[in-house]
C-alpha cells in the first residue's frame, strides 16, 4: 500500500542503532543496487565461532574527530561495481536501518568512502517495497541542526579513548608522520606533533620537565611516539628517556631506540637470541684486514660503515684488492666498520616485515631497479607484496623481540642457507608498505598503544 510506504528525497537522514550509529546522511540511490557505508579500519575476526568484522567510520562528512567503533556479524564478501566502473571486493554485513519512523533490516557494504560526498549511500535494494522516492526533494524526513548534531554524538564522543598522545619527531610533511597524526585523529585521540629540536629538558630529581620552544611545560601527554632519524638518535633518545621519568608511555623505548641504532651491538644481541645474519667481521686494526677479508668468505663483499644509516656508508667491494683499499681507507679515518658476505643469491632483492607489538601486521618484498647497485640493503626501487613463510615471520617476530621493539622494520634476505636478517630498523617509514599493501599501518600503531592502556585497566 502507497500510503505505508516512506516518501523519501534525493538525500535523508538515517540511523543504525544496532551499530550505535544515531543518525548519518545518505545519498538515496535508486540506480544503484547495493548500500554501502563508510568505514575504515576494515578487519575481519572470530566470535563465538562465527565470522564478523569490526570497523571504524567517522559519521559526519569532513569531520575525522567523531569516530564511532562498531563490530558486526558478516553475512558475506563480495565484488562491487562502483558507478565509476571500479570493482572491489567488500564485506557484506545486516544491520536495522530506521528512516522516517520505520524498522527494517537491510545489507550493506563497507567501503572507504572519504572521496564521495556521502558517508551513506542507500540502494534500490534496501528500499525494495517500501520506499517510495521523489528525486526533486531533499529532506522529507528532516534534518538536523549542528546542535543536534553535537548532542546526538555527544555519547559516542565520552566513549573515545581520548587519549593524548605526542608524535617525536622531526619533519611534520613526512607521508609517515602525516599518516600516525591522521590516524589517531580518526581514533579520537588528541595528536600533537612535537619537533624534536623544539624540545628542551629540565633534570630534576623531584620534578623532571619537558619545555616546548616559547616555555611551554609538556606535562599530560598519555603517549609518546618516538620517531627519530639516526642523525639525531642522541638527543631525541635523551628526550625519549625523561618522557619516560615522567611516566608516560613510549611506544619504543629510548633504550631500544638507542642499541638499534648501534649496528655492532644490535647484530651481537640478535645472534644471542639465535637470529642467523650474513657472516659479519669486525676489526680494530688494519694490520688484520686480510683475515677479516677470509673471515666472511673473500670477494665480493659488502664493507658498512658503523654510523652509515640506510644505505648510505655501504660499499660493494668485488675483489681482494678493491676490498683492502676500502678497508684500509677507512681504517686510515679511524671509522668503525663492518664487513659481511655479500649474498648473490637474493638477486637484488629482500624483505621487510612491520611488526607491531610482536605481530608481523604486513610484509613486502623490495627490488632494485635494474642497473641498480644494492649491498644486502635497500636502496630504492620497486615494492610488493609477498608471502612471508612462518620461519621469515618467527624471524621477524623474534628479532623485534630481542630488541625490545614494539614496533620495527625487519629487513630479511632470502639465501641458500636459509632467511638471514640484515637490519631491524625503529623508525620504520610507511609510505612504501602501505602504498603496497593497502593496510593501515598507522592505525595498527595507534591501536597497540589503546591496547597497553586497556590492558594498564
Amino acid at each position: 500500500m502507497l500510503q505505508e510506504k516512506v516518501i523519501v528525497g534525493s538525500e535523508e537522514w538515517c540511523s543504525f542503532p544496532a551499530l550505535g550509529i544515531p543518525t548519518i546522511k545518505a545519498r538515496v540511490d535508486s540506480g544503484a543496487k547495493t548500500s554501502a557505508l563508510h568505514a575504515i579500519n576494515i578487519a575481519p575476526f572470530v566470535k563465538d565461532g562465527e565470522n564478523w568484522v569490526k570497523f571504524d567510520i567517522n559519521p559526519i562528512q569532513n569531520n575525522v574527530k567523531t569516530v564511532i567503533h562498531c563490530e558486526s556479524k558478516l553475512v558475506d564478501k563480495r565484488v562491487v561495481k562502483s558507478s565509476s566502473g571500479f570493482r572491489e571486493q567488500r564485506y557484506v554485513i545486516g544491520a536495522e536501518l530506521e528512516i522516517g519512523g520505520q524498522h527494517w533490516s537491510v545489507e550493506i557494504t563497507l567501503t572507504n568512502r572519504d572521496s564521495m560526498g556521502f558517508r551513506m549511500l542507500l540502494g534500490r535494494e534496501a528500499m525494495n517495497g517500501r520506499v517510495l522516492v521523489d528525486p526533486s526533494q531533499k529532506y522529507l524526513l528532516g534534518q538536523p541542526t549542528t546542535d543536534n548534531l553535537k548532542e546526538l554524538y555527544k555519547s559516542s564522543e565520552q566513549a573515545k579513548s581520548g587519549l593524548r598522545i605526542g608524535l617525536l619527531a622531526s619533519n611534520p610533511e613526512l607521508y609517515s608522520n602525516k599518516r600516525i597524526m591522521e590516524a589517531g585523529e580518526m581514533r579520537g585521540h588528541d595528536m600533537q606533533f612535537l619537533n624534536i629540536k623544539e624540545c628542551y629538558m629540565k633534570l630534576d630529581a623531584t620534578k623532571p620537565e619537558i619545555h616546548y620552544r616559547g616555555g611551554k611545560i609538556l606535562d599530560n601527554f598519555d603517549a609518546i611516539i618516538p620517531r627519530i632519524r639516526p642523525s639525531i638518535t642522541f638527543y631525541g633518545c635523551a628526550l625519549t628517556r625523561q618522557f619516560e621519568a615522567l611516566k608516560v608511555f613510549c611506544l619504543n623505548s629510548s633504550s631500544a631506540i638507542t642499541q638499534s641504532r648501534d649496528k655492532l651491538y644490535s647484530l651481537q644481541l640478535l645472534l644471542n637470541n639465535g637470529v642467523d645474519i650474513p657472516t659479519t667481521g669486525f676489526a680494530n686494526s688494519p694490520l688484520d684486514t686480510n683475515d677479516l677479508i677470509k673471515m666472511v668468505g673473500g670477494p665480493p663483499l659488502i664493507v658498512k660503515l658503523l654510523e652509515g644509516t640506510q644505505g648510505k656508508g655501504v660499499v660493494l667491494a668485488e675483489t681482494k684488492k678493491a676490498a683492502e683499499s676500502v678497508i684500509n681507507a677507512f681504517k686510515s679515518l679511524n671509522a668503525n666498520i663492518l664487513v659481511q658476505e655479500f649474498i648473490k643469491e637474493a638477486n637484488g632483492k629482500d624483505i621487510r616485515c612491520f611488526v607491531i607489538d610482536g605481530k608481523v601486521v604486513a610484509a613486502i618484498q623490495r627490488e632494485a631497479l635494474p642497473g641498480e647497485f644494492r649491498a644486502n640493503i635497500h636502496l630504492g626501487g620497486t615494492a610488493s607484496i609477498i608471502k612471508v613463510t612462518p620461519e621469515e615471520k618467527r624471524i621477524a617476530i623474534k628479532a623485534a623481540k630481542a630488541m625490545d621493539l614494539k614496533v620495527a622494520g625487519v629487513d630479511i634476505i632470502r639465501s641458500s642457507k636459509g632467511p638471514l636478517l640484515l637490519e631491524v630498523n625503529s623508525s620504520p617509514g610507511l609510505e612504501g608498505i602501505e602504498g603496497a599493501t593497502n593496510k593501515d599501518i598507522a592505525g595498527e600503531m595507534i591501536l597497540a598503544i589503546e591496547k597497553n592502556f586497556k590492558y594498564r585497566q
